[in-house]
């Protein structure tokens, strides 16, 4: 038997988007738990929230680390019975300004280790707590620069790593189906973060609301898409 606290894990969330969408979470009432790769950071992160009243608990994770993504997902099963939303947010963008005639193999394989290939291990490990819950639903932050449709020739590795990571969110979203889970993918826009800076014409606000309508009020029923402010749009 559940209980019924509501309970969300939202990686790479010290700052930016996932800490926006770690705030507005537990303010919705969530038990949140806000992961990132310093724990000097994301604990002064989480501290900062519980010193609000917020029930907000940090967990060291480097999705790009297979163990760590082990050891995270031990102590997050030693503090709750289920999980009712994961939020993959954590991603790296460094070939801002390359073309992929000279992209490099090292350039390459870190953005889809990080972007693609640990999401995807997240969610492996993650999805029976998940399954537990009345309506599962998995949240993978991905990027317009990942649809085919308008893919240019910038940015290279990490629009290959967004591509990929949107057909995970379909693989995840046809297979987690019969579990109640609900698997998709967002377009946050450009925002201004670190990331995205300060010439951005999106506020961390603007980024999270989907990701956060996703998490609390979408229909338990929609799966497998990519949306941006609350609508599919296409992969």
């Amino acid at each position: 038997m559940t209980s019924p606290r509501k309970t969300a894990l939202v990686t790479g969330a010290n700052k930016g988007i996932g800490l926006e969408a770690v705030i507005e979470l537990a303010e919705a009432g969530f038990q949140v738990f806000l992961t990132a790769r310093s724990k000097e950071r994301g604990t002064k992160s989480a501290g900062k929230m519980t010193d609000r009243g917020l029930d907000v608990t940090f967990l060291p994770l480097d999705v790009a680390d297979p163990r760590s993504i082990e050891t995270c997902a031990r102590k997050l099963e030693s503090r709750i019975d289920h999980l009712d939303v994961l939020v993959n947010n954590a991603g790296i963008y460094i070939d801002s300004d390359a073309s992929i005639l000279d992209l490099d193999e090292e350039t390459l394989t870190n953005t889809l280790r990080t972007n693609t290939i640990g999401p995807l291990q997240v969610a492996q490990k993650l999805w029976p707590l998940l399954a537990k819950s009345e309506s599962g639903r998995i949240i993978n932050v991905s990027s317009g620069l990942g649809q085919l449709g308008d893919m240019e020739g910038d940015t290279p590795a990490y629009s290959i790593s967004k591509t990929a990571l949107n057909a995970v969110t379909r693989q995840l979203a046809y297979v987690l189906g019969s579990h109640a889970i609900a698997v998709n993918a967002v377009c946050p826009g450009w925002v201004r973060t670190d990331m995205g800076t300060s010439a951005a014409p999106r506020s961390v606000e603007e980024g999270a609301d989907t990701i956060v309508w996703l998490a609390t009020d979408a229909p338990p029923n929609l799966t497998g898409h990519l949306l941006r402010d609350r609508e599919p749009i296409p992969w």
